[in-house]
């Protein structure tokens, strides 16, 4: 059985976050999922737009998840703030 991940990963790479604080899991993620999601060419600013309708579901559930993931993790620990 072929493993989810090696299916259309080939461009993007798996990153993991480490735990700050005591009692915090790792996260890990692909990256470029919500610039796909999006329509984004990789390496260009989403547009706030675009942002917006992931936000509100208007892209599909996954892309939801994926901005919100985007905002409270990687936003909010100061990590690639303006992408």
């Amino acid at each position: 059985m072929a493993s989810r991940t090696s299916a259309g990963s080939s461009s993007s790479k798996q990153r993991t976050i480490e735990p700050k604080e005591k009692g915090q899991k790792k996260i890990s993620f692909r990256e470029g999922g919500l610039h796909s999601s999006t329509g984004t060419p990789s390496g260009k600013k989403i547009p706030a737009s675009k942002h917006a309708a992931a936000r509100a579901g208007k892209l599909g559930k996954k892309a939801q998840k994926q901005e919100l993931f985007y905002e409270n993790v990687l936003k909010g620990r100061g990590g690639r703030k303006g992408k």
